[in-house]
C-alpha cells in the first residue's frame, strides 16, 4: 500500500505491507532510531512519538493509520542543533539515566505540556502512567516536565 506522511517535517511516501508498524518504519526504513521498541504491546512507552502533535505508541500503530499524518520523532524535536526546551529540562533536571525511555518520556511530555500548560505533579504523574522508566525513582523525571512547562509556556 502507497503511504503518505510527514515525518520530522519532511514529506515523506512509502510502498508498505498492510500489517507495516509505525515503529518498524521509522527505525528500519528512515534508519532513526532514537524511537525505542521496548515491549511490542504498547505498555512501556518507549516508542511514543507525536502524531499530530498528539502523542502515540508507535509500536501499536499501522503504518497506514498515519497516512497523511505528520509525525514527530526525538530527532524532529530539537530545532537547528539546540537541544528542545524540555530535552533541556531533563538534562538539567537529571530525568534520565540510561536513557532508553527518554525519546518517549520526552514527546510525552510534550503532549502533556500543549494539553495542561503548566500542570501541576500530580497531572504530570497522572499523564506519564503509561511510559515506564527502570532506572529512576520518577520524581527527576516530574520535575523535568514541571521545569519544561514553566519554560516553555512562559510561566
Amino acid at each position: 500500500m502507497k503511504i503518505l506522511l510527514t515525518i520530522n517535517g519532511k514529506k515523506t511516501d512509502a510502498d508498505v505491507a498492510p500489517n507495516t508498524v509505525l515503529v518498524d518504519y521509522i527505525r528500519t526504513h528512515l534508519r532513526l532510531t532514537g524511537t525505542h521498541v521496548g515491549c511490542d504491546t504498547s505498555q512501556c512507552g518507549a516508542c511514543t512519538v507525536l502524531l499530530d502533535g498528539k502523542p502515540v505508541k508507535a509500536c501499536a500503530m499501522l503504518m497506514g493509520q498515519a497516512d497523511g499524518k505528520a509525525v514527530t520523532t526525538i530527532e524532529g524535536l530539537a530545532e537547528s542543533g539546540d537541544l528542545h526546551p524540555i530535552q533541556e529540562a531533563f538534562r538539567t533536571h537529571h530525568g534520565l539515566q540510561c536513557g532508553f525511555c527518554t525519546p518517549g518520556m520526552i514527546l510525552a511530555a510534550k503532549g502533556i505540556i500543549d494539553s495542561h500548560g503548566v500542570p501541576d505533579k500530580d497531572t504530570i504523574r497522572e499523564e506519564l502512567e503509561g511510559n515506564l522508566c527502570r532506572c529512576t525513582g520518577y520524581q527527576n523525571i516530574v520535575n523535568a516536565v514541571a521545569a519544561a512547562a514553566k519554560n516553555v509556556k512562559g510561566a
